[in-house]
């Protein structure tokens, strides 16, 4: 049995300098003027809380609705945010059976769905919130905003109530499990109608639970008069439960 041991290890001797004249004339690789750096970013966002009579500790949990206000209401002050939608409705009515989270951005900002989530993640270890009976809705770019929070975060919300808005339709997708209403007047002169449409239509695709109300007379603020009060909106997300 030499010679195989013999020729085996001439041949392993032969392919180390192989190897090592290989090396030798490889030219080594330029270093990169890019260096990996990393950083945690904080954020931090404010916002509006009402918590309705029942509301206690240690009792049942209660349901919790998320308002995405429009570009108007942007800013530090959060009286602004109080102008229309649930956080206006609540400041007349003790009433109200839903928890509200009104959050606000900064002037010049939109709507961000890391954020949002951040927020609401704080938002349900904060307080005795019901997580299968948490709702979204917003008007204008929060009609947008709950789009897009919905389309990219779908396992948090047991229904959607976009007004006035629009999106990205291939996101849709995301949604089609999810029970959404969206609002729209055809005479909105601030965003056009066809943004829902489009968004309603691409979700109606994927087989998507969708309703959608088009206000023949309606323009941008009339729809979601009309969406907070007398289309039962509120009625509607009281039925829906996320499974």
């Amino acid at each position: 049995m030499p010679r195989p041991i013999v020729r085996f290890a001439v041949a392993a001797l032969g392919l180390c300098a192989a190897s090592a004249v290989l090396a030798a004339t490889q030219k080594p690789a330029p270093a990169s003027p890019q260096q990996a750096r990393s950083t945690a970013v904080k954020t931090k966002i404010s916002y509006l809380t009402f918590l309705p009579k029942s509301y206690s500790v240690k009792g049942d949990k209660v349901p919790l609705i998320v308002f995405l206000h429009g570009s108007g209401e942007r800013g530090t002050d959060l009286n602004k945010v109080k102008t229309w939608g649930p956080p206006a409705i609540v400041e007349k009515d003790p009433d109200f059976p839903f928890m509200v989270v009104s959050p606000q951005i900064p002037d010049g900002e939109w709507w961000d769905a890391f954020r949002l989530k951040a927020m609401l993640d704080d938002v349900l270890k904060r307080y005795n919130v019901d997580p299968k009976r948490v709702y979204l809705t917003g008007i204008s770019m929060g009609g947008y905003g709950a789009w897009d929070f919905a389309s990219r975060y779908p396992d948090y919300f047991a229904a959607v109530a976009p007004i006035c808005g629009g999106g990205i339709p291939r996101l849709t997708s995301r949604l089609k499990d999810i029970p959404v209403w969206a609002f729209h007047g055809l005479k909105d002169d601030a965003v056009p109608e066809q943004e829902s449409a489009r968004m309603v239509e691409a979700l109606k695709a994927q087989g998507g639970n969708v309703k959608y109300t088009v206000l023949p007379e309606a323009g941008h603020i009339e729809a979601w008069v009309h969406a907070y009060g007398e289309a039962g909106l509120f009625d509607w997300f009281a039925q829906q439960r996320r499974q």
